[in-house]
């Protein structure tokens, strides 16, 4: 704590004398958590000053880390440029948490900032249940053909690599999507030239459906020590994956539902030591009364 006070104290300093270089350095040095820490306990005209200080790729990061009531501020001062960027450098289930979260005006604005594309795919996932894998999957993955040599994929990841979450497991699907095997990164890097995806894939892999509970998910990253998970549709075809940081989002949510429910409060989207005194009496009366 003392460290963050410290923190704090000295990026104050350096906005009262102006020293935006001093503190373009020390941000891109930081964690996107810790950045996102830091904006909780700054100013809301120096937290948005602060934002336009940080690279773009790290901004998109730590816009992703922070709090909704802190995203707010800040979207509501971007400019239209500099929302259109956060916008495109967000993954996709990131940006599907965001729209769940913020207010409609909020949301029509940042959809009409996202390509047409981007904009059909975060309509197709918010129409999963809430509780779903498919409601907490990205589309951005590295899909491959088995006919492919292997020079082939790693001329894909170069091209596809920078906009997918994940790179460490391509996927491999036939003609009409079914998927059919897995290849690792190393896999590929170690494998010649000219061998087929088909030689080298793997046959044994685990995929979940889109209308799966999100705990069954937690349950098979933990089960079989997963960092990523493909989602597949009722006719196995590849339409997403879920990565193992998703999986602790997760498991986070349904460990603060069972701390509310054993304190006899209501479960709530509204953290816990962001609620008014009145909103924890109200959301523990129907404990009581019952």
């Amino acid at each position: 704590m003392a460290k963050n006070d410290s923190l704090k104290t000295e990026v104050i300093n350096l906005i009262e004398e102006k020293k935006y270089k001093q503190i373009k350095d020390l941000l891109s040095t930081m964690q996107p958590f810790d950045i996102a820490e830091l904006f909780e306990d700054i100013p809301g005209n120096n937290s948005i000053l602060l934002f336009r200080l940080l690279p773009k790729d790290l901004a998109a990061e730590s816009f992703v880390e922070m709090d909704s009531d802190q995203k707010e501020i800040l979207i509501s001062s971007f400019t239209d440029l500099e929302l259109s960027n956060v916008v495109n450098e967000l993954y996709i289930d990131d940006m599907v948490d965001i729209v769940e979260e913020m207010p409609a005006n909020v949301v029509n604005r940042i959809l009409n900032h996202a390509d047409t594309n981007t904009r059909m795919i975060i309509n197709e996932i918010l129409k999963y249940p809430q509780d779903s894998v498919g409601s907490i999957m990205t589309t951005e993955f590295i899909s491959l053909r088995p006919s492919m040599t292997i020079a082939q994929p790693i001329s894909r990841i170069r091209e596809k690599g920078i906009d997918s979450e994940t790179i460490d497991t391509c996927y491999v699907v036939d003609n009409v999507k079914h998927l059919i095997g897995t290849v690792s990164i190393r896999t590929i890097i170690l494998s010649k030239d000219d061998s087929l995806v088909d030689d080298v894939m793997d046959l044994n892999f685990v995929s979940v459906a889109t209308t799966e509970d999100q705990e069954a998910a937690v349950d098979l990253f933990a089960k079989y020590d997963l960092i990523v998970l493909p989602v597949v549709d009722k006719d196995t075809r590849l339409v997403g994956i879920v990565t193992v940081d998703d999986a602790i989002d997760v498991l986070q949510r349904e460990t603060t539902e069972d701390i509310e429910i054993m304190a006899a409060i209501t479960p709530s989207d509204k953290p816990y030591l962001k609620k008014t005194v009145i909103e924890i009496w109200k959301s523990r009366i129907p404990w009581l009364m019952l």
